[in-house]
């Protein structure tokens, strides 16, 4: 593929297991979890940026999916690198990363400043990403570390078993509890069996899903202008209230847009009623005249007593 490739992001795993610049299997992990924490940090300055917009643009994820090229020396040194394509005509700048991708991976060296010194958090970093934040460098020894550094930046930032600790700490405790919303399917990823639902407050909620729920989920979102997706199932909230991510499907149920839910699951109006009647002492029922039933208007217009 014609383009440039252009580095953004440099890490460095420091400890004896990355001695020969050699990284394990475990810690590629901690890449594809930088890349995820990339990823989700750039899609939520998108969408505080444009409220008013519920869909990302085109090729968004495309954009921000940083690659490793090279391990170089120095423990083990990994730039991570954007591939920009050629322009369609000759730029007079030098062709550069997409703002999305620079600005998430500045909000993250700012994080990783700020644990790293004890400071406040970026203002613009969401609340529910302070706990994957926290879980980056889990799979390090005590006595290993990820260095990170931006080519804009000659300080590097480090990020050890501390580092999450510490952010771990100011994370405020989640619940799991019940779930039932009614939301607009803006997303779906078929082979990850995973789908994004816009919720009424005004953000999008991750969803985990079967094969047997696939065709209600791509469904809701071929027609989702004129329909919507009734979700039962638990899921895990932040203490404020706010839905994190749905964790268990029980029920999904495609209904059009405006038109009320229906509850398979509520009793039925002859169950209630016998409740009712059930909760009136007996002699009260044995008080009521013979004919009430009959004459139920003079009783109630005081001509019969």
């Amino acid at each position: 593929m014609p383009g440039e490739w252009k580095e953004v992001v440099r890490l460095r795993f420091t400890g004896k297991r990355f001695d020969d610049h050699a990284l394990d299997l475990t810690a590629l992990a901690e890449l594809g979890h930088f890349q995820q924490l990339l990823a989700e940090t750039a899609k939520s300055l998108w969408r505080a940026r444009n409220p008013s917009r519920e869909r990302l643009p085109a090729h968004f994820e495309d954009r921000t999916r940083l690659c490793l090229r090279s391990i170089e020396e120095g423990s083990a040194t990994t730039p991570l690198e954007v591939l920009l394509e050629e322009p369609d005509e000759k730029e007079l700048f030098p062709h550069e990363p997409p703002e999305e991708l620079t600005n998430a991976v500045d909000v993250a060296y700012r994080v990783f400043a700020a644990t790293q010194s004890e400071g406040e958090l970026p203002e613009e970093l969401p609340k529910d990403l302070v706990a994957e934040y926290a879980r980056w460098g889990e799979t390090l020894g005590d006595d290993e570390s990820i260095e990170l550094r931006t080519p804009s930046r000659e300080r590097a930032v480090t990020v050890n078993k501390t580092t999450g600790t510490r952010l771990a700490a100011r994370c405020e405790a989640p619940y799991v509890s019940t779930v039932d919303v009614l939301g607009e399917v803006i997303e779906a990823d078929v082979r990850h069996r995973k789908f994004q639902v816009w919720m009424p407050a005004g953000y999008p909620v991750n969803v985990a899903f079967s094969e047997a729920e696939e065709a209600a989920v791509t469904t809701a979102l071929k027609e989702h202008a004129v329909v919507r997706l009734s979700i039962r199932g638990i899921g895990e909230f932040a203490s404020d209230g706010r839905l994190r991510r749905i964790t268990r499907l029980d029920d999904l149920t495609i209904v059009p847009v405006g038109e009320p839910r229906f509850d398979r699951t509520a009793r039925s109006i002859e169950d209630e009623l016998a409740d009712l009647a059930a909760a009136v002492p007996a002699e009260s029922w044995d008080a009521l005249p013979a004919d009430l039933s009959s004459h139920l208007d003079d009783y109630l217009d005081g001509l019969r007593g």
